[in-house]
């Protein structure tokens, strides 16, 4: 490697700052460009998320000790923000090897009087440690530093679900998030599968959630050959109850209106046994291109892409040409913090209620093509009620021709059943140890 972990860690941070690229995809780029070894990867891929995770809580903490310092450059800060990170969250190393670290990098990347000032702030706060969250007198403020959520956000999950249950939220998307794979019944066994992977040096379980969805303990399942081969794909729990809420059967005609990167299409198209067929859309043609790939990969044959802009759908298609329509709507992404943390500090109250309006726009053309009797079910995943239950309530005010389906508890697996309200399910962070989702199910009369 050129750079050392911190140093790409400090490079990754910046850019994910000041460029808005996503967390997630960096690091993956940078651990393949410097081909990183897997112990390597790890620690990079814990500095990086975990500063970004609880970026606010360490701007806390640091705050008492630059307040005098009139301006700091942007990687002399998520410098001192991961060796913060690495003082309180982890416990594996010294004090001394990571107050030497940050300085020898400083040394590098700046000069003598910026490294003087990252080992004064690190040996200040090594010695009278970090400031008390008691310090903070509102509870709401609190909980949101704490947690490293934004004020705003904190607010708003208060008022529609209240303190204890928005404190449970905020405390779950602190914990890291796990892999999770469908298994491919098409083409395979869950049990043969994690045999496989196990013999391959790969720890996985069964998960408790999903029949068909297995667990990774340690290591990466993308770098399986189950995954090369098709026998598996990449896809959260609270992700694959969609296709039961859609409950496809063999020979229909599905529409999936927002469909990369094609999750959800595949696994329609494998309850479907290659039967019928299911038309994915997506307004981004590159996204395409990965519905198609994934669809390959996975042996599936019945999935047809096409490059639209899900609003217009009900001007394209013929009425009522489909027995089920999926409208997975672009939304905040506010249920999948635990794996995408930096989304929480680009998102605001504006863009929420600016997805609310599309998200309803999409959901009323793809209206228009459920034959009668048949499905029409929408997902998100978020968690806000605006964007969530509201949006399915307006729905159902706008279109008498629809009713919320009263059969969801019975589609869905037995896990699942205890958050089946009416004709919606509502996932937390906290309920499942999964992403938040929602998902709302109705019948054309």
């Amino acid at each position: 490697m050129a750079k050392n972990v911190r140093e790409a860690a400090v490079e990754v941070l910046e850019m994910v700052e000041k460029q808005g690229a996503y967390s997630n995809l960096l690091i993956n780029s940078v651990i393949e460009k410097n081909r990183i070894s897997s112990l390597d990867a790890s620690l990079l891929t814990e500095l990086c998320y975990g500063t970004i995770q609880r970026q606010m809580t360490l701007d806390f903490f640091l705050k008492p000790f630059i307040n005098k310092q009139k301006r700091i450059d942007s990687w002399v800060r998520q410098l001192l923000r991961i060796s913060v990170y690495q003082f309180v969250f982890l416990d594996k190393i010294p004090d001394h090897a990571i107050i030497n670290e940050a300085v020898n990098i400083a040394k590098k990347r700046g000069n003598k009087g910026i490294s003087g000032f990252v080992n004064g702030v690190l040996r200040s706060i090594q010695r009278e440690g970090v400031p008390s969250f008691d310090e903070i007198d509102n509870p709401i403020e609190r909980l949101s530093i704490e947690t490293s959520h934004p004020l705003w956000l904190v607010k708003r999950w208060v008022n529609q679900y209240g303190m204890e249950t928005t404190r449970e939220m905020c405390m779950e998307n602190l914990n890291p998030s796990k892999q999770t794979a469908r298994v491919n019944t098409l083409v395979a066994d869950v049990d043969e599968v994690i045999k496989e992977l196990e013999e391959e040096g790969f720890h996985v379980e069964k998960s408790d959630v999903i029949p068909e969805a297995i667990k990774s303990i340690r290591g990466n399942l993308v770098k399986s050959t189950a995954f090369k081969e098709g026998r598996i794909t990449i896809q959260d729990e609270s992700s694959m109850i969609v296709a039961y809420c859609v409950s496809p059967k063999e020979n229909e005609k599905i529409l999936d209106a927002c469909a990369a990167p094609g999750g959800k299409s595949t696994h329609i198209a494998e309850k479907m046994n290659n039967l019928g067929e299911v038309v994915a859309l997506d307004i981004h043609k590159h996204k395409i291109k990965l519905i198609y790939e994934n669809a390959e990969r996975l042996h599936i044959k019945n999935i047809h892409t096409m490059q639209m802009d899900a609003r217009k759908v009900g001007d394209h298609f013929e009425r009522a040409s489909f027995d089920r329509v999926l409208v997975d709507a672009p939304c905040s992404g506010l249920g999948v913090l635990k794996g995408k943390p930096d989304i929480k500090y680009s998102k605001s109250e504006k863009d929420v209620k600016r997805l609310a309006e599309i998200q309803l726009h999409i959901l009323q053309s793809a209206a228009k093509l459920v034959k009668p009797g048949g499905t029409l079910v929408y997902s998100t995943c978020t968690v806000d009620k605006e964007e969530n239950e509201e949006v399915a309530k307006k729905f159902l005010q706008l279109h008498p021709d629809f009713t919320g389906d009263k059969e969801l508890a019975k589609r869905v697996p037995e896990k699942v059943k205890p958050f089946v309200r009416d004709y919606d399910i509502e996932i937390l962070p906290h309920s499942l140890q999964t992403d938040g989702f929602y998902i709302a199910c109705f019948q054309k009369r």
